[in-house]
């Protein structure tokens, strides 16, 4: 909401050199507003009082504000119209002057009653024996509860551990059943491969003894006939006979 406001327009004095003195009553109260202009060494302090001087009448007769909470809402100075003069100076020239004008603003309103707020209560510090037992008693409980935690965890990987084992003990009992299902029967097979290749050697060996055999009994036959006596005679006459008998 927009409070009450005082404009003084076309006024005679420069605007740099107004905005000089406005800057030093912005955001201020009332009475302070107006004792500053008052005791402020410049020609614009004094028209900048009659500006305030208006706006306080406005706000308190036509806005029906309490002059007592009225402060200093906004101040500013516009530049106005400059009125341009002529000096003449040597040799038949003329410079220009400048008469500047400015239009002086000022807006009042009054103080919204802040909403009371609540002081925060600051802990009353405790003296430094009490702050050492009580980070000693900390440390006491973070040290009995170290070897919970560490049992706590020892028990976790043991039963990580178990579970990641189940499947590997599971699978080489499932390997170990397959290789003795394969040995059983494998081992008859064996055998009969064992039984055959024996008789092998066997027949191979009885054949190389079977002619052993028959030698050996030719010649038992051979020693056993009688010998002849002497030999044959070149006429063919049988060994042993004597010549001329009949």
């Amino acid at each position: 909401m927009e409070g009450s406001r005082a404009v003084a327009r076309f006024i005679r004095v420069s605007p740099r050199k107004a905005r000089l003195v406005v800057d030093l009553i912005r955001g201020e109260e009332l009475a302070k507003a107006q004792q500053i202009l008052e005791y402020t060494p410049r020609a614009a302090a004094r028209l900048v009082a009659k500006v305030l001087a208006s706006a306080a009448a406005n706000a308190e007769n036509n806005a029906k504000m309490n002059p007592d909470e009225l402060f200093v809402a906004r101040a500013y100075v516009d530049e106005g119209p400059i009125l341009k003069r002529f000096r003449p100076r040597a040799m038949g020239r003329a410079t220009r002057i400048n008469k500047r004008t400015s239009h002086i603003t000022i807006i009042l309103e009054e103080k919204v009653p802040e909403a009371p707020t609540r002081r925060r209560r600051f802990r009353r510090r405790r003296p430094d024996a009490e702050k050492e037992k009580a980070k000693k008693a900390r440390e006491g409980e973070a040290e009995k509860e170290k070897p919970a935690q560490q049992a706590e965890g020892e028990k976790e990987r043991k039963q990580a551990g178990k579970a990641k084992a189940a499947p590997k003990k599971a699978a080489s009992k499932k390997a170990s059943a397959k290789k003795k299902a394969a040995t059983k029967k494998a081992a008859p097979k064996k055998a009969e491969g064992a039984g055959g290749k024996k008789a092998a050697p066997k027949k191979a060996a009885s054949k190389k003894a079977a002619p052993k055999k028959k030698a050996a009994t030719k010649k038992a036959a051979g020693a056993g006939k009688p010998k002849q006596a002497g030999k044959k005679s070149s006429g063919g006459s049988e060994p042993g006979v004597e010549k001329g008998k009949d």
